[in-house]
């Protein structure tokens, strides 16, 4: 498995994140991109109409505490915050610009009351920061991406003071709040901005810190599939280090009022669909205007957790185990003598392994700890053309399970290697 063998290595071991878009967007309940989304939609929405928001933006029962408390029951080792959205609206006491959370009604630092909740906790803190800035007057907005289509009233469109405006609030981001393990960019480079120096400073003010790939240059630390794009990628394994992003809600990662959540079936099965192949999984949750989790979102966090503390042996300490079986519709990973499989989708009982035809000395299912039946046998459609015998379990309870991924567990006194 890849390793960088330095300071970024936590991201290795700690495979599971909670992903936070939070910020002036939930006020209205509709979409974290309103500001951007409402213009391209005909609706011109003025960044000083959008502005006012902040009068309301109160988020009175916030507890970063209660945060993490909801993410490590789900089973989360590291969490990671948007310091700033599209918007331009920030979320720490920045000085390089009033548009922040220090100058609303509630008039906290909310990025200092997380990493000091994280710092006790020793809990990784990972900071989301978007490249397109739809406030700043020196950000191009020019429609590529997540801005305006043209320049506003105001703007003075210079690429190299914007540039120097994200490396001041990098330097805030990266001296004011301790260890900070993450840097999280969005919507990088097809604004035309080009800037190795960015993540150098980055890197020079946080040793050891993992910067992905959506920055101001293509030298990020690991891949960023997002949402379904994981399952478009027909791989049995990541060849780079990889962490795939989802939210809870299908339309929204901000607070949605009229949200549609996804069942915990399809979010285990896309979890396992990574771990499998040796990613990270960083599931997002849109917290409400006034700083709590919306119900349904903590109903399927619980429901994850009580899932991953069944099956995550089959994912801490095991690799990926791709040359065992041409059956494409699981995933393997594999941990001393023992196999683990992964079903990607439960539309049968029974699963073949083919072309294995070597018995385990036991087969179980993680998901509830009960044995199941096996044998090496001839398999009407696996075995037409090869006439071999090939190791076929079932009575795997799918229907009882139907509404989370299934882990199976192979173990043999010897695990044969490939075949």
């Amino acid at each position: 498995m890849y390793r960088f063998n330095d300071g970024r290595d936590w991201f290795f071991e700690k495979r599971f994140g909670l992903f936070i878009h939070w910020g002036l967007y939930s006020v209205n309940e509709w979409h974290e991109q309103e500001l951007f989304r409402m213009n391209h939609m005909g609706m011109t929405l003025k960044r000083e109409e959008y502005a006012l928001l902040a009068a309301r933006f109160n988020p009175v029962k916030f507890d970063p505490d209660r945060w993490l408390d909801i993410a490590q029951e789900a089973g989360m080792e590291y969490i990671c915050f948007t310091s700033k959205h599209h918007d331009g609206f920030c979320m720490w006491d920045t000085r390089e610009t009033d548009f922040n959370i220090m100058n609303t009604p509630y008039g906290k630092d909310v990025l200092a009351m997380i990493a000091n909740a994280c710092t006790k906790r020793n809990f990784p803190l990972c900071i989301y920061y978007s490249v397109p800035d739809m406030y700043c007057r020196y950000f191009p907005n020019s429609g590529t991406g997540y801005d305006y289509t043209a320049p506003q009233p105001g703007d003075e469109p210079d690429a190299k003071k914007y540039v120097g405006f994200v490396k001041a609030q990098v330097k805030e981001l990266c001296t004011n709040y301790g260890r900070i393990s993450g840097f999280w960019w969005d919507g990088g480079l097809r604004h035309g901005i080009y800037d190795e120096s960015v993540n150098a400073l980055v890197r020079s003010l946080q040793p050891g810190i993992i910067i992905d790939n959506r920055g101001f240059d293509n030298k990020g630390d690991f891949e960023t599939p997002e949402r379904t794009g994981i399952s478009q990628a027909p791989v049995k394994f990541y060849m780079k280090p990889t962490e795939h992003c989802n939210s809870v809600g299908e339309q929204s990662w901000g607070y949605r009022k009229n949200e549609d959540y996804f069942s915990l079936g399809y979010l285990t099965r896309s979890m396992i669909q990574d771990f499998a192949k040796g990613g990270n999984y960083l599931l997002n949750v849109g917290p409400r205007p006034d700083g709590t989790f919306p119900d349904r979102a903590v109903t399927l966090l619980k429901g994850i957790g009580s899932w991953y503390r069944r099956v995550k042996e089959s994912f801490t300490g095991a690799n990926p185990a791709p040359g065992f079986t041409d059956n494409g519709s699981v995933l393997l990973t594999k941990k001393g003598n023992s196999l683990y499989v992964h079903l990607l989708n439960a539309d049968s009982s029974g699963v073949t392994l083919n072309p294995m035809d070597v018995l385990p000395r036991k087969a179980s299912l993680l998901n509830t700890g009960e044995e199941l039946e096996m044998d090496v046998e001839l398999m009407p459609w696996a075995s037409l053309k090869s006439r071999k015998k090939y190791l076929h379990i079932w009575n795997i309870p799918v229907d009882k399970l139907a509404n989370e991924a299934i882990v199976l567990k192979l173990e043999f006194d010897n695990l044969p290697e490939k075949q």
